[in-house]
């Protein structure tokens, strides 16, 4: 082989695609998917007594939701699935200064959903911490992982 046509094969492996799923089979898929905003206590409060721009846990259900929805328009690599149902939970712990987000997405598709609850939990904690700046520009978001996955052929996975 020359040595350009194995620049060429090289090229062609290394170019970005989306992968082929026609031929799997449609299941049912969940996943699980979590992230934590740590700040102060008294930014917490202040979260959970609402702000001058509304409801920031509301406001961060919704983020989550709609990251849902957009996640193949931001990864390359992501198909658009048919989500069946999605889930943002939202749970504040005032005394500690954390909010963490849990999203849990259904699908009914070829190709599972941990990007989608991946997304929706990053877009959640970011409208968060959005809210969170005005407070306390030293608050974080941590702990962005899949909690479990079901469906596939790769079968189910959960945290330990």
């Amino acid at each position: 082989m020359d040595a350009e046509m194995a620049r060429r094969q090289m090229a062609m492996a290394s170019a970005a695609r989306i992968v082929e799923v026609g031929g799997k089979e449609i299941t049912e898929r969940e996943a699980t998917a979590e992230c934590v905003l740590t700040t102060t206590p008294e930014a917490c409060a202040r979260l959970m007594a609402g702000t001058r721009k509304g409801n920031p846990i509301e406001a961060a259900r919704v983020a989550g939701l709609m990251g849902v929805k957009r996640t193949p328009d931001l990864l390359p690599f992501c198909h658009p699935i048919a989500v069946t149902g999605a889930e943002v939970v939202v749970e504040p712990d005032e005394s500690a200064g954390t909010i963490r987000v849990r999203v849990t997405v259904r699908v009914k598709d070829r190709t599972g959903a941990e990007m989608e609850a991946l997304t929706a939990a990053a877009v959640a904690g970011l409208s968060l911490y959005d809210t969170t700046k005005e407070f306390d520009r030293a608050a974080r978001i941590d702990g962005l992982r899949l909690l479990a996955k079901s469906g596939g052929k790769s079968g189910d996975y959960r945290v330990g």
